[in-house]
Order: structure tokens, then C-alpha cells, then sequence
């Protein structure tokens, strides 16, 4: 899909009109001076090596440390590692001190040496085996200390709900309500309904060429800073947030990411939030496709923008340009396929009619595409927006099999996906032009699917592969991170996050935990411990970001506008330099420090729906309750009666630890098609194949040693399988 492993999220186009900022930003300062270490003691000459050397530059409002930890801190069953900048050749002394100062915990670091991404030397401290928690620790190593970092299982809560309010923040067509989105700043009136001075997007023409008619596509997210809306883009990001809650189904942890947990409008109406968010989009998606009887029914119009670029900044709402929907692809029908059958699937147990209209939707799309399956988007469509162009959409065709496959189990969908190259190639990285791998994880942990269990077994195994080698990228490196020192192109940060939600997905299928430690490490290269002891998320750690190249969170270019909110994740370091400003700020830089924190800076400071998209599922991973349980349990499942169509069982649930456990919430997933009917002695709720039961009440206190029985009655079809794996409160039970 191109010659670089991680293409630009958009072809580059010609500069659109912006105005940029004199000189350098305060925070621009900042990171840059972040590439060279203070002077002035001892301790400090010793830890920076030549390595760290840089231009002059204006005063950083907070100064670097060459101590380099993820800001916002870790979790205590997690891996606990930072990167220290020294050219010492020989081991330093660590100190880990809590909020008064005193020492938790010391050591002596390992010398790592020099690290190609970076352009450092680097030494590497490990604390993992403290285990306390609390705030305000500091890592001090030759007298130089961190920046303040938490040590919290409820670490990554905030992130997990704020990179969600990001795709809430970016709708289209809504009106913002400040009491969501965090403050008046945020607050706006819905953008693009055809209210003066906008021209869309209610009735919105075509680009020349493309139809005769106008189309209602309102709705949906704007894309990244500019103000389009692409489909091939929002297809891959609604699959990444509808997984997240999938993913969080399978493992008992969906309540976190349930009714009532976002900041959106739609809260409190019985769906998951997660989902209501991701319906927002999908419901765009759908507007996007050609109507019944007009030439390409079925396909999907492949973008909606300006005819020109907006000039920035510019609220949505004040946008005078003409809108113009562009000519349908086959990329783009795909992505609505894929998309919405994994709609028609997830959303069936909460909105029955919803869900059949997506199916219909993934359905005529398909069809569509194999009819047309070579109608591209041209490389040089770049007036106004991105061209998202794509020359080879077979990962797309083996996508949206894979997710029609999942959703309606019929052969000619198991007939694409098996005779499809990609079903036996190794798994590559994942992004908006290569959608291959997404198919590959929905038949490799979608309990049910219709395939042989050697086939399940082999795209597991292919996994698992991919994650040793991410694992292998991270260990061989300073600032340890699934990304290779060749790899920091545009969105490089999406490349981490990409990376690192396959590393979970082995987890998920092996349990092993060096995968999930793999996937932690990533977040900690993202909140901090990087070449720049910079945050990437804006609002989270002491040195962020928050220039963010975007139309209407631009305070840097208009003071009356606000910052990105909290969760909005920068592109991140690009070696391309592919913008003025990063040419003019960044010339000479190491391949992971190419980034500059200025609005100008699109090429490495933009931010995207997809990004966040990755950023939002890798969160809710890490946010899960993963440690040992208050008590350890032990599960038994039994079948009672079986007959035809039919069975009960009676589940009992002990607890083998030291402590009562206050109120038990027990969770697991069939491995068919089995559907409760009615319990007894827990209150049971099903969603797809994923259960939870729940004590009734009066049966709430599990004492150590004791043991609580509840059973249910349920039909199925097929085999009945006993499920494989329990989870009390989300941890597993043995």
C-alpha cells in the first residue's frame, strides 16, 4: 500500500491559506529547548551527553529533565520503566521518592547506550517491582529529578472518557453544549446545516463530474483540523471505537464504556455511550452512499469538503465556502460495508432496527463494489481537503468480508475471506489505507464466526507473531516504543497506537502478559517518556501539547479561541518535515524529535479522527481493572438439562482469597450462539455473546472461602460449548 510502512494520513497538498504565527510559540520553545538539556551543576553536565546538543532557543516555560517518565504516571500491576539521557558508560543510582520526599524505592539503572531514533544516549530505570500507590512520586537519578507522575489503578479513567469527548467535540451539525464539552470555550452552534454563512451540508452539490443531484450528508465528525469529512478515514475510526467496547464485552469490562459514562447528549438512553458516539458518524456513512436509481447505487461517495481550503482559524459554523460531495470510490464503499456490518451485529441487542439498516447499508455496498471494484480516488483530488487516495483496495474487500462474514455467517462472505491473499499473509500495521488487519482481528476473537477452527487458530497465531515483533522493535530501543527509527513519518503517533492495540489483542487471545506490558509502554512513549519529555495528549502530564493544527481550537493563532480540549492526541514526530513551519523550526532534528508544538506545523501537530480513535480504545485497555481481584475465585459451570434447543445451567462462583468480596459482578462469553432466556438467584443481562451476572442482593457478600450458585435457562443452536474463561469485577478467575 505504498513504500513508506506508515503513509501520510493525507496526501500532502499544495499549503492551504494559513496564517502562521510569528516565530515560535511559548510551547514551541518549549519542546524544542526540550532537545537540549540545561547546564549549570554538576549532576546535570554528567547525565547530558553531546547527543542532547541544540540550537538556542527561547526560554521553555517549564524547563526538561533528562529524566524522562510518562507524566501522567502507571499502574501498579503494570510495567513501571523510564529512559534516562546520559553518556555515562557506566550504571547511575536511582532513587523512586513519594509525595514527601522520602525514598520507596532505588536502584541502579542499565545502560542502553546510544538510541538511533532519538540521537541520545540513553540509561534505562526499572521500578516494576514497587508496587504502593499514590501521588506526587518522583524519579531522581544523579540529582536530577522527573517530572511528578501518579501511581493509580484509576490511572487512565480521565484519558479514557476525554479522547472520547474528542469525537463529540469534532461532530458535525450539532450544536455543542458547554456542560459536555468542558466549558463555554468549547461551546458552539451546530456547523454546516445550510444556516448562513454556511452552503451545506443538507443539500450539498457535487464536485463537477461526480453527480447531478444534491445530497443531505450532514452529521458526522469533521476529519482532523480542517473541517471535511471523509469516508475512508471514518470508517476505520467507528470500527476502532465500536472494538473498544467489543473488546471490552468480551474481557467483562463493558460497564466502564456503558449508558452514562461519556459526555454526550445521548446519554441515558439505554445504549452504551461508546456507541452513541460511534452512531453519530455511522449515520453520516450511511448519507454517504449513492442512492437507488442513480448510476453506482450502492457505492459511497468518497468524501465531503470545501471547494476551497478554510482559512484558519475558522469556527465551523462561520464557514462561507461552498461544500462539494466528490465522486464515489471503491475504497470508500468498503469501509461502509466493513463498518456497518460490524453495526448490524454490535448494535442489534440495543437497537434491532438500526442494526438492520446497516446491514442492508453493508450489503448493497458490497454488491456495489464488486461491481466496481476498481473506481479510485485520484491522487492529485487535494483543492479544499485531502485526497485519501488508494491504488489497492484489496485489504479493503478482505475488511469488509471478514465484518459481513462476522455479522451474517453466509458462504459467499467465508468464500471472499478464504480465497482473499490476505487471509494467509503475515499481519502488517494497520491504518485508513490498509484495513487488512482489521478484518483479521474481528475473525480471530469474534466468538461464533464462521470459519474452521484451523483457520481461527492460524489468524491468532498470525497475531501473536505481529506482537513478538513490535515486542522486539520496543526492547532494542532507548525510549521503548513498537515503532522502528524509520517509522516516524506523518501520524507517527498513530502508528504507536495502532501497533499497540495488536500487542493487546495478543494479550486478549494468550493472556500473556508481556504483550499488555507492550501496549503499556506504548502509552508511556506518548504521555512523556520520549526524545522531547513531552505529552503528545493535550491536558495530561506537567509538558503537553496544545497547539494542535485545527480550525477552531486555534487560541495560538486567536486568542478568543480555546487550546484542543484534554485527550486530543498530536500527529507526532515526522522526518518528512512536510510543512514550512516544521522545515523552518526542525532542520537537522533526529527522526523522534521532528515535532514541533505549533499550529502551523500540520505535518507533525495535526490531529485526526483515527488517531484519537486508537488513542480512545487503547485508553479504555488500559483504564480496565487488569490486576488480581480483591479475592481470587474459581468458577464451575455446569449443564443441568439439556433438550433439542434448550439447556439450564447452574453456575457457582467461590471465593479462594483472604477477603470478602462486598458485591460480586461475574462476567464471561459463549463461544455460540446460546441466548439466556431467564435466571435466578443473580440478575443476568446478556449482549451478544457476552454475560453478566450480577448478586441479587441478599446473596452480595462473598466470604473467603464461600461460594454463591445462580443458574439461568437458555436456547441455542449448534454446539453448546461451555464458556472458557471467567471474570470477577474484570480480573479472571481460575
Amino acid at each position: 500500500m505504498g513504500a513508506l510502512p506508515f503513509p501520510p494520513r493525507k496526501a500532502l497538498p499544495v499549503p492551504p491559506p494559513v496564517t502562521f504565527a510569528r516565530g515560535v510559540s511559548r510551547r514551541a520553545a518549549a519542546v524544542l529547548a526540550g532537545l537540549a538539556l540545561a547546564t549549570g551543576g554538576p549532576s546535570l553536565t554528567a547525565l547530558a551527553g553531546p547527543a542532547e546538543a541544540a540550537p538556542t532557543m527561547a526560554a521553555a516555560p517549564a524547563a526538561a529533565t533528562p529524566v524522562r517518565v510518562n507524566q501522567l504516571g502507571y499502574l501498579p500491576d503494570g510495567p513501571k520503566r523510564a529512559t534516562v539521557v546520559s553518556a555515562a558508560t557506566t550504571p547511575l543510582g536511582w532513587q523512586l521518592r513519594d509525595a514527601t520526599g522520602a525514598v520507596a524505592a532505588s536502584g541502579t539503572t542499565t545502560v542502553r547506550g546510544a538510541d538511533q531514533a532519538s540521537g541520545q544516549s540513553t540509561h534505562l530505570v526499572d521500578f516494576g517491582a514497587y508496587t504502593g500507590t499514590g501521588a506526587g512520586y518522583t524519579l531522581t537519578v544523579g540529582g536530577q529529578s522527573s517530572h511528578p507522575f501518579d501511581l493509580s489503578a484509576s490511572l487512565y479513567d480521565g484519558l479514557r472518557a476525554d479522547s472520547m469527548s474528542f469525537f463529540y467535540q469534532q461532530r458535525s451539525g450539532i450544536a455543542i453544549d458547554a456542560a459536555l464539552a468542558g466549558g463555554s470555550a468549547y461551546a458552539r452552534p451546530a456547523g454546516h446545516l445550510g444556516v448562513a454563512p454556511n452552503k451545506g451540508d443538507t443539500s450539498t452539490p457535487c464536485r463537477p463530474g461526480a453527480c447531478d443531484y444534491s445530497l443531505d450528508v450532514r452529521g458526522g465528525w469533521y476529519d482532523a483540523g480542517d473541517q471535511g469529512k471523509y469516508v475512508v478515514n471514518g470508517g476505520i475510526s467507528v470500527w476502532e471505537l465500536v472494538n473498544s467496547y467489543e473488546r471490552a464485552r468480551r474481557s467483562g469490562g463493558d460497564a466502564a464504556l456503558g449508558d452514562a459514562t461519556l459526555r454526550v447528549p445521548e446519554r441515558g438512553n439505554g445504549m452504551p455511550d461508546v456507541l452513541d458516539e460511534a452512531r453519530w458518524e455511522l449515520e453520516f456513512l450511511m448519507r454517504m452512499q449513492v442512492p437507488a436509481g442513480k448510476p453506482l447505487a450502492g457505492m459511497a461517495f468518497h468524501k465531503v469538503h470545501d471547494a476551497q481550503w478554510t482559512a484558519l482559524p475558522t469556527r465551523p459554523e462561520l464557514d462561507a465556502e461552498q461544500r462539494e460531495v466528490h465522486k464515489p470510490s471503491t475504497a470508500a464503499t468498503l469501509n461502509l460495508a466493513a463498518s456497518a456490518a460490524q453495526c448490524a451485529r454490535v448494535y442489534a441487542p440495543y437497537d434491532a432496527a438500526f442494526a438492520a439498516r446497516c446491514l442492508d447499508a453493508a450489503r448493497r455496498a458490497w454488491t456495489a463494489a464488486k461491481a466496481h471494484p476498481d473506481v479510485l480516488a485520484p491522487a492529485g483530488d487535494t483543492t479544499g481537503g485531502g485526497a485519501y487516495e488508494d491504488a489497492d483496495v484489496s485489504d479493503e474487500f478482505y475488511w469488509a468480508a471478514a465484518e459481513l462474514l462476522a455479522a451474517t455467517g453466509e458462504s459467499q462472505y467465508r468464500d471472499a475471506v478464504t480465497s482473499s491473499p490476505h487471509h494467509a499473509k503475515p499481519v502488517d500495521a494497520f491504518w485508513w489505507g490498509g484495513t487488512a488487519t482489521l478484518g483479521r482481528i474481528t475473525l480471530a476473537t469474534v466468538p461464533g464466526v464462521s470459519l474452521p477452527a484451523d483457520d481461527v487458530t492460524r489468524l491468532r497465531g498470525l497475531l501473536t507473531t505481529a506482537a513478538d515483533g513490535h515486542l522486539s522493535t520496543l526492547s532494542g530501543q532507548g525510549y521503548p516504543v513498537p515503532l522502528p527509527a524509520t517509522g516516524y513519518v506523518w501520524g507517527s503517533n498513530s502508528a504507536v497506537t495502532n501497533n499497540a492495540m495488536v500487542l493487546a489483542v495478543a494479550y486478549e487471545i494468550t493472556g500473556q502478559q508481556r504483550y499488555r506490558a507492550g501496549a503499556l509502554e506504548s502509552l508511556d512513549y506518548l504521555l512523556g517518556r520520549n526524545a522531547l519529555d513531552l505529552s503528545y495528549v493535550t491536558g495530561y502530564g506537567a509538558r503537553h501539547s496544545e497547539n494542535q493544527h485545527h480550525r477552531f481550537w486555534a487560541h495560538q493563532n486567536d486568542a478568543s479561541l480555546p487550546h484542543p480540549p484534554a485527550g486530543s492526541l498530536a500527529g507526532g514526530p515526522n522526518a518528512g518535515l512536510e510543512d514550512p513551519v516544521a522545515r523552518e523550526k526542525l532542520a537537522g532534528c533526529a527522526p523522534a524529535a521532528c515535532y514541533v508544538d505549533d499550529i502551523g506545523s500540520y505535518s507533525t501537530n495535526e490531529v485526526a479522527v483515527n488517531w484519537n480513535a486508537s488513542l480512545a480504545w487503547l485508553a479504555a485497555f488500559a483504564a480496565e481493572r487488569r490486576g488480581a481481584p480483591a479475592a481470587s475465585c474459581a468458577v464451575a459451570y455446569r449443564v443441568d438439562n439439556a433438550w433439542g434447543d434448550g439447556f439450564t445451567a447452574t453456575v457457582t462462583l467461590r471465593n479462594t482469597g483472604s477477603s470478602p468480596v462486598p458485591g460480586w459482578t461475574l462476567g464471561w462469553s459463549f463461544a455460540g450462539d446460546q441466548r439466556i432466556g431467564n435466571a435466578w438467584n443473580a440478575t443476568v443481562s446478556q449482549s451478544g455473546s457476552a454475560v453478566t451476572a450480577r448478586d441479587a442482593g441478599w446473596n452480595g457478600t462473598l466470604d473467603p472461602g464461600g461460594s454463591v450458585s445462580f443458574g439461568f435457562q437458555a436456547r441455542y443452536t449448534g454446539t453448546n460449548a461451555s464458556p472458557a474463561r471467567f471474570t470477577l469485577g474484570g480480573a479472571p478467575c481460575t
